[in-house]
């Protein structure tokens, strides 16, 4: 398979960061259970990039479990901003760099503020978007806090 050069992995190798890659074939976005189910990965490990903005117009990236949804409440608590809310899929490529299905917290055209689901801090690595459909990375918390900036919180959706 052909080495994927994304500004995920770009910036990883810039700052001699190792990680592992995973491949998989697919031509359009699916979602992150299934990522987990095709790449026989534990679920609760495979984390979605979600790029937020809140009222005072700051973007904000959050990194959940895909088999959890993000709670706005909390992550705008999180963030210390009055409410959040999506950023529209259209905008998604000129804010990051990056389409819908293929966004890595790493690599993004400009570095925002990062929070991760506090239940990341229970694996030695997770596993996230390297920067295009079909390619993730795994790397640790404490690798990727040295390629972005980043925190911890609870900020998913209590299951009901």
């Amino acid at each position: 398979m052909k080495e994927v050069k994304t500004n995920a992995v770009r910036k990883l190798e810039s700052l001699k960061i190792n990680f592992k890659e995973y491949h998989f074939d697919t031509e359009t976005a699916v979602s992150g259970e299934e990522v987990a189910k095709i790449l026989s990965l534990d679920a609760d490990r495979v984390f979605k990039t979600l790029v937020t903005v809140g009222k005072s117009g700051n973007h904000y990236v959050f990194m959940v479990p895909v088999k959890k949804e993000l709670d706005l409440k909390k992550a705008a608590v999180a963030v210390k901003e009055k409410n959040i809310e999506m950023i529209k899929s259209k905008e998604l490529l000129t804010l990051t760099g990056y389409v819908h299905g293929g966004c890595s917290p790493v690599g993004m055209k400009k570095f925002f503020k990062t929070t991760v689901h506090d239940t990341a801090q229970h694996f030695d690595t997770i596993i996230f978007s390297g920067g295009k459909i079909g390619y993730q990375i795994e790397l640790g918390l404490s690798e990727l806090s040295k390629a972005i900036e980043l925190n911890t919180a609870d900020i998913i959706r209590e299951e009901a």
